[in-house]
């Protein structure tokens, strides 16, 4: 008997970077289904609100059949549980990224035993993008064509006008 495997990647996604669909994309491929966990956020300060990070992942991810795009707030592992989810997905950039998401991989194995984290690697193609740093970028007049997808880069332009 086979079972469905029901992932969720989580995320400030501010904003939604090419990194970032890098790993939608492919985590799409490997499970029955991906929930894009959208995190409120409250102890930052986001460019996007919250509606606007839901509006902008979700019009993203559209063409994908098994992936739903869904806020969160609270404990990651809470929410994986109320998504009947066994996999957490986290995309890795480099060395840095790795000491913390294997910390929080631990702790989230200790709270929750059932729930397996599983790391993908970015693509090399993308693996220099970050949110912050397209954030930064954008914000200071600069150009981040190339990082982030045409709708991501139409509401980054309104932000700035």
């Amino acid at each position: 008997m086979s079972r469905s495997v029901i992932a969720v990647y989580s995320g400030t996604f501010d904003p939604l970077t090419l990194g970032h669909e890098d790993v939608v994309n492919r985590a799409a491929q490997m499970f029955d289904k991906v929930v894009v966990a959208v995190a409120a956020a409250h102890h930052k300060k986001t460019l996007f609100t919250l509606d606007e990070r839901l509006a902008l992942a979700q019009e993203v991810t559209q063409d994908l059949g098994n992936v739903s795009v869904v806020p969160f707030s609270g404990l990651l592992y809470d929410f994986v549980r109320s998504q009947n989810a066994r996999v957490i997905v986290r995309g890795l950039r480099s060395v840095t990224d790795y000491d913390y998401e294997t910390q929080m991989a631990g702790m989230n194995r200790h709270l929750a035993p059932e729930v397996d984290t599983v790391f993908l690697h970015t693509s090399a193609a993308v693996q220099h993008i970050s949110s912050t740093l397209v954030r930064e970028i954008s914000t200071l007049g600069g150009q981040v064509e190339g990082l982030v997808s045409p709708a991501v880069l139409k509401a980054l332009h309104a932000k700035r006008s």
